[in-house]
């Protein structure tokens, strides 16, 4: 056994969270258009909720980025965001986790579009960085709404 794995809490003993996906990563550009264009035409990304104004999808495998205007008051590009999706989402276990955490969740439901029962939270990381754990919520779970 490495000194790494001796010495790594297991998940179950740490009460975490098992990760399955990249959900998202959301960048902040000085022109979405352009990334836009860059990355569908570069690297084959699929463009999807285009609103024309101030921010797209662009879609790969099971992943998406969000590439959205920067604020007026920005500057430079920057990474918003990234957002990882766990398994067996429960809302009311992963908000009592984070709070146990003591990592201060904030809710975003509005995340993902086209999963109606897509749920998140945002947490700060040890280092600063926005990080958003994200599911899909089933029947029995608070947040549930049926289609």
């Amino acid at each position: 056994t490495s000194a790494v794995a001796a010495t790594s809490p297991s998940t179950s003993a740490a009460g975490g969270f098992k990760t399955i996906s990249l959900d998202h990563i959301s960048y902040q550009v000085a022109n979405y258009k352009r990334s836009r264009d860059f990355y569908a035409d570069l690297m084959g990304m699929t463009v999807s909720n285009d609103d024309g104004n101030h921010e797209c999808q662009l879609h790969f495998g099971d992943s998406m980025l969000i590439v959205r205007n920067r604020p007026a008051n920005a500057s430079g590009a920057r990474v918003d965001h990234i957002a990882y999706r766990i398994g067996d989402w429960n809302t009311d276990r992963v908000k009592s986790e984070l709070d146990r955490r003591q990592l201060k969740p904030r809710l975003d439901t509005g995340g993902n579009a086209g999963l109606q029962n897509y749920a998140s939270f945002h947490v700060q990381d040890p280092d600063g960085f926005d990080l958003q754990i994200s599911g899909v919520v089933g029947p029995g779970d608070s947040l549930y709404k049926k289609r």
